[in-house]
C-alpha cells in the first residue's frame, strides 16, 4: 500500500511500555471528594492504559512498572493480568518505604469541572534502578512506549527513560511518545529541555496542539507545526494530535489529526459528536492505543485514525480509567460511525 511505513517485523511483543501504575480512588458518581465517605479503588496509569488497550485490539503487549510487595501491589498486578497485559516485568518493592502512587478523581457537572487530587510523590517507581530491568528485554518488542509523564516524576526515571529509548531504538524497536505534559509534575521550560533529549529517537508522537503552541513556542496552523516537528527531528514517522471539544463534563465531542511524514499526508475523518461521557480519565491514553494498535497490525494510518478515534470515544463512555473494549466493540463502533444509514437502537 502506498501509505505503509514498515511496522510489521515478528518478536515476542508488540508493545511495551514503562511507566507508573497507580491506585485511583474515586467517590460515588457526581459526589465531592472532601463529602465522601466511600470511594471506589482502580487501577491506572497512562502506560497501563496504552498497554492495556492495545492488549485488547489484539497485540500482545507488556509493561515494565514498580510496586510495592504488598496488598496494594497485588490488586493491580492483578488488574494488569485481567487486563491481558504481561506482567513479566513488574519490579516489585520490598523497602519499608515502599508505596503506590494514588490520586483521587472526583466527576464533575455543569458548572463544575472534574476534579484530580495526587498523592504520588516518592512512590516505588520513583526509585527503579536499571540493573532490576532484565538485560534482554530490549530485543523482545516491536514498539516501545512511554510519556513525558514518566518523565516527570523524578531524575531517575527520566534518565531511566531516555537510557532505555536508546536501548530498545538499537536493537530496532520503533519508539512512541506521548508528551502528555501535567502542570502539577514540571514547569514547561523543564519538560521542554527533557523532551528534547528524547525527540531525536521518536518514530511516534503524540502531541496536543496547546503543547506545540505553549510549550514548544511553534506558530502557524497545526499542519505547518507538524512538518516543522518532522524537520526538526527527521527520525519522527508520524505525529498524532487529538482535538477534544469540551461542550460540558459529560458531552464532548472527538476527533484527530495524523501526519505521515514519508507521504506529507494527514489523515482524519468525521469526528465522534457529543459523546456521553462517563469517565473521561484514560480517553486520551485509549486514543494513543488505539493509533498504535492501527499502525502495528494495519501499518496505515488512515486505520490508526479510525481506531485512534473509536477507542477514545468509546473509553469516555467506561468508568474507570483502563479500556474494556475488544476488536470486536470497536470495529463495530468504527462501522456505526462511517454508516450512512439509519443506526438501530440496541445491540441484539
Amino acid at each position: 500500500m502506498a501509505d505503509k511505513d514498515a511496522f510489521y517485523e515478528h518478536k515476542e511483543f508488540d508493545l511495551i511500555t514503562f511507566g507508573e501504575t497507580m491506585l485511583r480512588l474515586s467517590p460515588p458518581v457526581n459526589e465531592l471528594i472532601y463529602k465522601s465517605d466511600t470511594f471506589k479503588k482502580h487501577a491506572g496509569g497512562a502506560e497501563l492504559n496504552v498497554a492495556c488497550g492495545v492488549s485488547l485490539l489484539g497485540c500482545r503487549s507488556g509493561i515494565i512498572t514498580r510496586l510495592p510487595k504488598n496488598q496494594l501491589g497485588t490488586f493491580i498486578k492483578n488488574r494488569i493480568r485481567s487486563s491481558s497485559v504481561s506482567d513479566d516485568f513488574i519490579i516489585f518493592d520490598e523497602s519499608p518505604e515502599a508505596r503506590v502512587g494514588i490520586y483521587y478523581y472526583e466527576n464533575g457537572a455543569y458548572p463544575r469541572k472534574p476534579t484530580v487530587v495526587y498523592d504520588r510523590k516518592n512512590s516505588s517507581i520513583t526509585k527503579i534502578q536499571e540493573s532490576e530491568i532484565p538485560s534482554d528485554i530490549y530485543g523482545k518488542t516491536r514498539m516501545f512506549y512511554t510519556s513525558g509523564i514518566t518523565l516527570a516524576l523524578s531524575d531517575n526515571t527520566r534518565n531511566l527513560a531516555l537510557d532505555m529509548i536508546k536501548k530498545f531504538k538499537a536493537e530496532g524497536a520503533r519508539i512512541a511518545f506521548d508528551i502528555n505534559y501535567r502542570t502539577s509534575l514540571w514547569d514547561e521550560d523543564t519538560a521542554r529541555n527533557a523532551i528534547k533529549q528524547v525527540l531525536p529517537y521518536v518514530d511516534v508522537l503524540f502531541i496536543s496542539e496547546e503543547s506545540c503552541r505553549r510549550m514548544f513556542r511553534k506558530t502557524g496552523t497545526l499542519e505547518e507545526m507538524h512538518r516543522e516537528f518532522c524537520r526538526d527531528y527527521p527520525n519522527i514517522r508520524l505525529i498524532a494530535t487529538s482535538q477534544r471539544e469540551v461542550i460540558s463534563p459529560k458531552i464532548h465531542s472527538f476527533g484527530s489529526t495524523v501526519y505521515l511524514k514519508r507521504l506529507d499526508k494527514f489523515y482524519r475523518e468525521e469526528p465522534y459528536r457529543e459523546i456521553d461521557v462517563v469517565d473521561r480519565i484514560g480517553s486520551g491514553d485509549a486514543y494513543c492505543a488505539g493509533v498504535l494498535f492501527g499502525l502495528l497490525k494495519y501499518d496505515d494510518a488512515q486505520k490508526a485514525v479510525e481506531f485512534g478515534n473509536a477507542t477514545c470515544a468509546t473509553k469516555n463512555t467506561i468508568f474507570g480509567d483502563l479500556p474494556v473494549s475488544d476488536f470486536a466493540e470497536i470495529q463495530s463502533i468504527i462501522k456505526a460511525h462511517q454508516s450512512t444509514e439509519g443506526q438501530s437502537e440496541m445491540n441484539r
